[in-house]
């Protein structure tokens, strides 16, 4: 009986890789490094608010140069000005990115992000902090507030 070979794994990606290059195709995407690198690509800051939707290349004109593509950003609604006037900078990486002027402008839809990181909630102050600074606050007489204003205080402190 003969002994079976070798089993060899392949990563998933490589496995999916023809199955999403027609979705990215689709949307514009030559590669779909744009998308999955982004963060790496625009900054943290700027990836916290916004994500490549689709690039659209203008068609070609015979005779005329190629003019470079629109990439469409979905941006959550109150970062579409921030996002704007930082539209030199993310043009500007997505360029160093590409290797050569492939993209011209910016096109913003405020839309939410479809993928969220999860936002890390900051722990509450501890409750010696809390007496501590409650302690300070004598003067305040509703109890409510008086509460309030120290779980503040505790927090503003920590940081």
């Amino acid at each position: 009986m003969s002994k079976p070979g070798p089993i060899s794994a392949k990563p998933l990606s490589i496995l999916l890789s023809d199955v999403f290059k027609d979705a990215y195709a689709k949307q514009g995407f030559a590669a779909r490094e744009l998308v999955t690198r982004w963060t790496e690509i625009a900054g943290e800051r700027i990836a916290a608010y916004c994500e490549p939707m689709k690039i659209q290349w203008p068609r070609p004109v015979e005779g005329q140069p190629q003019e470079p593509a629109t990439l469409v950003l979905r941006v959550e609604g109150p970062m579409a000005l921030e996002i704007q006037h930082s539209s030199d900078v993310i043009l500007e990486r997505v360029n160093r990115f590409f290797g050569w002027h492939a993209v011209g402008r910016l096109t913003i839809r405020q839309a939410p992000l479809s993928r969220r990181g999860r936002v890390a909630r900051p722990r509450p102050p501890d409750a010696k902090t809390v007496a501590r600074e409650a302690a300070n606050l004598g003067a305040v007489e509703d109890d409510d507030l008086r509460a309030a204003l120290a779980r503040l205080g505790a927090s503003i402190k920590r940081n």
